[in-house]
């Protein structure tokens, strides 16, 4: 069984727009919802309106790119008030054992929930706005959300890398992809401890930026059994100015991304290699 998750839901509108294309043709099962994303009520209007039965829908707790939710953060803020970005994000959330940063992480992942919750939207998984919420500083506040909001599935972005070579223009991708395995390796224990569950593979991270129908076949052709998560990234590349902190996120790579989604060998596919999309199933204690 296949979930096909899109990410970064929320946005823009045309990312939302995209996604949902691919929501109503039936080929993204789940979506990850960017609660401080510019587009976030888009996405409720886009969801009241769709038939969204066969969708999951999950937080995408984001620490590192534009305003957070909660006011007074100094730990995980710069200056003006707005995350850091993801360099300088990035660097901070790898540190561990710091109580104050953890706790005003806690607090930051507790409003996005909250925020998304409180808007009616079901939360059937949670994950991260480039992984963060397996960083070291944020693992704690990922399984005690799972805890304390009933949130049954985490991301675990681990993957074994392709058998094809990745060019110099990817090669930063898949460095940030070995990374994201390792810290996703590290996570294991602790998530196997907690009360939320992992699906049993994973898949994506190496075809950020590269999809292909060809690529996407590769992927599908040598699937495990058991139940895979794929992450993909489709969307419209907005006719807008680009401004903002997600204003990079609407290029060219997102619709084709949607593209090969949508094209009916993509269905064949899936028929050929007897795979059976679903939302996140439900977890019954």
């Amino acid at each position: 069984m296949l979930i096909i998750n899109a990410d970064d839901l929320g946005a823009d509108v045309s990312r939302n727009a995209g996604i949902f294309e691919a929501i109503e043709a039936g080929v993204v099962t789940a979506a990850s919802i960017l609660v401080n994303g510019p587009a976030f009520r888009d996405v409720l209007q886009r969801i009241a309106s769709t038939n969204c039965d066969r969708v999951s829908f999950g937080v995408h707790l984001n620490l590192t790119e534009g305003m957070p939710l909660s006011p007074g953060l100094k730990f995980i803020t710069g200056p003006d008030g707005c995350f850091c970005g993801k360099a300088e994000g990035h660097r901070r959330l790898m540190q561990s054992g710091d109580a104050a940063l953890e706790e005003e992480i806690w607090q930051e992942c507790a409003a996005q929930i909250t925020a998304l919750r409180d808007a009616g939207i079901r939360i059937d998984h949670a994950d991260g706005h480039q992984h963060v919420h397996i960083f070291p500083a944020v693992i704690n506040s990922t399984l005690r959300a799972g805890r304390v909001f009933g949130i049954p599935w985490i991301r675990i972005p681990e993957e074994p890398p392709p058998s094809d070579s990745m060019d110099q223009n990817n090669r930063v991708l898949a460095e940030e992809a070995e990374t994201f395995c390792r810290l996703a390796a590290a996570a294991h224990v602790r998530i196997h401890e907690s009360s939320m569950r992992m699906t049993d593979h994973f898949r994506g991270l190496y075809l950020k930026g590269r999809m292909s129908l060809s690529r996407l076949e590769g992927t599908l052709r040598t699937l495990p059994a058991g139940l895979t998560e794929l992450m993909v990234h489709p969307g419209r590349v907005s006719t807008g100015p680009a401004e903002g902190p997600f204003s990079s996120f609407s290029h060219g790579d997102r619709a084709k991304e949607l593209d090969v989604l949508m094209d009916r060998h993509f269905r064949l596919m899936l028929t050929r290699y007897h795979i059976r999309l679903t939302p996140f199933p439900e977890v019954r204690d």
